[in-house]
Order: structure tokens, then C-alpha cells, then sequence
């Protein structure tokens, strides 16, 4: 039971990270993002990036792994919006 915080923080790391990969493969299937506000990608990998931070600062891998990974996920999704732009 001591680990307990460790699985809920790693599950919700986990359930961040991969809520943009359906959107992801939306884009790229459809090859469109016009509808994909960049603001809000830009505001939302500013906060990622400061949860990486955090998470270097506290040496908390958790964090920084799964934020990382989310991290990645939205550049991906910023790449597509400027491919896919109309």
C-alpha cells in the first residue's frame, strides 16, 4: 500500500499522455488540423513542459516520462497543423 500514490500518479501520467493520441491519428487520416487551435497546443505544452521540469527538479520520473511522452505527442500534433493547414 505504500506505492499506492506512485500507481495512481503513473496511471494518471499514462491516461495524459495518451488522451491526444486519438486526435493525433484523426489528423493524420484525414490529413486536416484547420480546426486545431494552436493556442491552446501552445498553452498546453507550456504546462507539460513545466510538469517535465517539475518532475526533473524532484528527480520524479513518473512525471517526467509521462509528461515527455505528452510532450511529444502535442509537438507531433503542432507539426501536422502547419502540414495540414488550408
Amino acid at each position: 500500500m505504500n506505492n499506492f500514490p506512485l500507481y495512481i500518479g503513473i496511471a494518471a501520467g499514462i491516461c495524459t499522455g495518451i488522451s491526444m493520441v486519438p486526435q493525433l491519428i484523426k489528423i493524420i487520416r484525414e490529413k486536416k488540423a484547420d480546426d486545431i487551435s494552436i493556442f491552446m497546443l501552445i498553452i498546453l505544452l507550456a504546462g507539460l513542459l513545466c510538469w517535465v521540469w517539475y518532475g526533473v527538479l524532484k528527480n520524479d520520473y513518473p512525471i517526467i516520462i509521462t509528461n515527455g511522452f505528452s510532450v511529444i505527442v502535442n509537438l507531433t500534433i503542432v507539426f501536422f497543423r502547419f502540414k495540414f493547414r488550408h
